[in-house]
């Protein structure tokens, strides 16, 4: 889930904006003025930022250099299109890109997209070498978040951390009682045998196309369960 911050001090054009990003793996955060959107900043994990120039409280440009002194998220500057000073020195305090009023809805579902893929591939999440993948498994363990096939997959903590061990050590055997110690953090004589089991099923029921037919996560019988490594 991405959480985007629209901020203009017209309402009527954040809600535009938000109707033009209707996208299910898209928060909208909602500002009116660069102080509020700087706050927004602070407090929440953001991976975008749409924002006006021109508002009172704060301006977008003020703002924006308030924001590259805490953060490296993509902005992308809204302006009318008499504001081409205003754009220039915007993109040399630190903006991504911008653009124009009237708004075509396609051209800024297009930037965002475009924004969101080089913050997330070139940004925080490669800059620190911290993405996993195997075979259609994407995992970027700075924001725990799992995709498969592209589409994102809502796990809970320790079936994150069951996926997790098996994505860093691909074709290894653990056994229920290494998968436990190491991610239960607690010694596997007080394993239930099952919550293993369970754990395990359930994460299946989430990465595979078919649970009874396993493409990552299968069984070594006798001995535990392996991640093969996929291509």
């Amino acid at each position: 889930m991405y959480k985007i911050v629209i901020c203009d001090d017209e309402k009527d054009i954040v809600n535009a904006l938000k109707i033009y990003l209707t996208n299910p793996d898209y928060q909208m955060l909602e500002a009116f003025n660069g102080k509020e959107a700087l706050e927004l900043i602070e407090k929440e994990e953001v991976h975008l930022v749409l924002m006006d120039i021109m508002m009172p409280v704060m301006d977008g440009i003020t703002a924006l250099a308030k924001i590259r002194e805490i953060s490296n998220v993509p902005v992308i500057l809204i302006s009318a299109k008499g504001e081409d000073t205003d754009k220039i020195l915007g993109l040399n305090v630190g903006a991504d890109d911008y653009i124009t009023k009237p708004f075509n809805p396609v051209e800024v579902a297009a930037r965002v997209k475009s924004a969101l893929r080089r913050y997330v591939e070139l940004g925080s999440c490669k800059a620190a070498e911290d993405i996993l993948i195997n075979g259609g498994i994407e995992m970027c363990d700075s924001r725990r978040e799992v995709t498969v096939d592209g589409e994102s997959v809502s796990l809970t903590p320790k079936q994150y951390d069951i996926l997790k061990l098996f994505m860093q050590n691909p074709n290894r055997v653990y056994s229920p009682d290494e998968i436990y110690e190491q991610v239960w953090k607690e010694s596997a004589m007080i394993c239930d045998t099952n919550t293993v089991a369970v754990h395990i099923r359930r994460l299946r029921e989430k990465i595979e196309i078919d649970p009874a037919q396993p493409r990552y996560l299968k069984v070594v019988f006798g001995q535990g369960y392996i991640m093969y490594k996929n291509t």
